[in-house]
C-alpha cells in the first residue's frame, strides 16, 4: 500500500508540475509573459482542473505517507520570507506573540479570535511528513498541531461556505499601491482532512521564525506553496471574486496551479 501511495504521489506531481511547471521556476520566481488573457494560460488551467479531478478520484480521503524519526535527516528546509519585513510582525515577535490572535471570521456562525495558548490547549496531532517543494526539493519533518477541523467545528461554518482563506502577516510584495500580504486558499475538503493541521511545533520544537511562526498551515497532501506561513487570519468563503485577483491565492493570481495536489 506505502508503495502505490508514493508511487501515485510521484505520478500526480509529474501531471501537475510537468504542465504548470513549464512556465514556473520556483516559489520566489514567476515568469511575467504569462499572462491572463494568453491560451498558454488557458491550456495550464485546463491540465491544472484534470490534475485536481485525477487527484480527488485517486486519492480521496486517504492519508499522506507518514515516516519515523529516523527518517528525519535534516533541520526543515525554509523558503521564500523567512523573516517577515514587517512591523506588525516584529511587535509580534518582540512580545513572543503574547499579543497574536488567529481570527476566524467569514462565512461562520461564531467568529473567533483565538491566541496562541488556546490553540496549544485544543487537542493536537503530531505528525512525521514530507514537505514537496515546487522547485524540486523534499524534506521530512515533524510537525505539531492543532486539527483545522476542530477549529472550523469551532467556529460553525456556513453552509454555503466552500473555501477557507488563509491571511498572513509576511509581505510577499511591495508596489506603489501598497503591500500585499500572503494569502492562500484550500477547499472544505482538504481544510477538514485529520493532517491538515495548524502548526506551532516544528521537530519537538517551538515553530522558528523562518519556518512562518506564530503559525503555519500544513496540508499534506499538497505542494508546499498551499501551506501559508505567519498566519493571522482565516476566512471562510463561497467564492475567490474578493480575494486578490480572484483565483485563490498569491502565486495563483500569478499562474500557478490552484489546487497544487501531489
Amino acid at each position: 500500500m506505502l508503495k502505490f501511495v508514493i508511487s501515485r504521489r510521484k505520478f500526480l506531481t509529474s501531471a501537475s508540475l510537468g504542465v504548470s511547471g513549464i512556465m514556473l521556476s520556483g516559489c520566489d520566481a514567476f515568469d511575467s509573459q504569462l499572462r491572463v488573457g494568453d491560451g498558454l494560460r488557458s491550456f495550464l488551467e485546463g491540465a491544472n482542473g484534470l490534475t485536481w479531478r485525477a487527484q480527488r478520484l485517486l486519492a480521496g480521503d486517504s492519508l499522506a505517507p507518514e515516516f519515523t524519526e529516523a527518517d528525519i535527516r535534516q533541520p526543515q528546509r525554509p523558503n521564500g520570507v523567512t523573516a517577515p519585513d514587517d512591523d506588525v510582525y516584529k511587535g509580534l515577535l518582540a512580545n513572543n506573540f503574547a499579543d497574536w490572535r488567529l481570527e476566524v471570521s467569514g462565512l461562520v456562525e461564531k467568529p473567533l479570535s483565538l491566541s496562541r495558548e488556546q490553540l496549544m490547549n485544543m487537542p493536537s496531532r503530531t505528525q512525521i511528513t514530507r514537505h514537496d517543494c515546487v522547485e524540486g526539493w523534499s524534506c521530512i519533518a515533524k510537525w505539531t498541531g492543532t486539527p483545522l477541523s476542530l477549529v472550523l467545528e469551532q467556529a460553525v461554518v456556513k453552509p454555503q461556505a466552500r473555501y477557507v482563506v488563509f491571511h498572513c502577516l509576511d509581505t510577499i510584495d511591495r508596489s506603489l499601491s501598497g503591500d500585499i500580504k500572503y494569502y492562500g486558499s484550500i477547499d472544505l475538503i482538504d481544510a477538514r482532512h485529520p493532517q491538515t493541521i495548524l502548526a506551532y511545533g516544528l521537530n519537538g520544537k517551538p515553530l522558528p521564525v523562518e519556518n512562518g511562526a506564530p503559525l503555519r498551515v500544513r496540508v499534506e497532501r499538497q505542494i508546499g506553496y498551499k501551506m501559508p506561513k505567519y498566519l493571522r487570519r482565516i476566512e471562510l468563503v463561497d467564492s475567490f471574486a474578493a480575494i486578490g485577483g480572484g483565483r485563490g491565492g498569491y502565486w495563483e493570481d500569478n499562474g500557478y496551479d490552484w489546487y497544487g495536489g501531489i
